[in-house]
């Protein structure tokens, strides 16, 4: 367990400065300030914080309620932004008064240029790419999910695996039969609607009943899906495209729009 929780610690930190220029604001407080309150928030707090999160028994709660994937998101109620911001404001200050205003530009000049470097370009980070619109999913989501908006009452919608986590953040009425949970191999949560679904060649024949088992209203069928059968000989209405999407509606699942008036 002890390995596990300083994996961790090690990966939160990361291999920048930016852990050890928290480690030497904490030291710095702890000799220099006298502020009880202050204290309270950047020294105890954060020491106490850090002592739960090394203690076996409370990682082993936490380990088994949700399993080791989160477990580093303990630390992120540490305050290292504003306990370095208000050490660094700090440190300005003390140069301010005992050296004068050149002195003190150049330590705010040192500690912004050791924060500059102690990070990485995020921009450079295979994780990042250019947002869509202004809601941070792709646009396909959003066309889609307000095709399919039926105002006053939630929709049913069976979206290729790859849309499934952005209709979360999109459309609180838009509805699945499966999310994230069957995108995490560990989980190993099984769906026969999705396992449909990712076929390379997805069967009507099979589809239709599982379609209509989970009760969907939609079905969104991404750009060059190949498919065996033709969705509108099994009564299926073509309801329209969205960046390479296909979307089909099935009328065997009532749709009732309320009466909003």
């Amino acid at each position: 367990m002890w390995s596990e929780v300083s994996r961790a610690f090690l990966g939160y930190m990361g291999a920048g400065l930016i852990g050890i220029c928290y480690l030497l604001a904490l030291v710095y407080l702890w000799l220099t300030e006298k502020r009880k309150y202050i204290r309270i928030l950047f020294l105890y707090m954060p020491l106490a914080l850090l002592a739960l999160f090394f203690h076996p028994l409370f990682a082993k709660l936490v380990y088994y309620a949700a399993e080791d994937e989160i477990y580093w998101r303990v630390l992120w109620l540490l305050p290292m932004t504003a306990t370095l911001a208000y050490t660094c404001v700090r440190i300005y200050g003390e140069m301010d008064a005992k050296r004068g205003k050149r002195w003190a530009e150049a330590a705010a000049l040192c500690m912004a240029g050791v924060i500059a470097v102690s990070g990485s370009f995020i921009y450079a980070s295979p994780s990042f790419s250019r947002a869509e619109n202004i809601y941070h999913v792709p646009d396909a989501v959003v066309e889609i999910c307000d095709a399919i908006n039926v105002p006053g009452r939630e929709v049913m919608a069976v979206f290729p695996l790859e849309l499934t986590q952005h209709v979360r953040q999109y459309s609180p009425v838009t509805c699945m039969p499966y999310g994230r949970e069957v995108t995490m191999a560990k989980w190993f949560f099984l769906h026969p609607l999705k396992d449909e679904m990712e076929k390379d060649i997805i069967d009507m024949e099979a589809l239709v009943p599982l379609v209509r088992e989970y009760r969907c209203h939609y079905v969104i069928f991404r750009p060059g899906q190949k498919i065996q059968g033709d969705p509108l000989d099994y009564g299926w209405e073509w309801f329209g495209e969205a960046e390479g999407y296909t979307i089909y509606r099935d009328p065997h699942e009532e749709l009732i729009i309320p009466d909003l008036d």
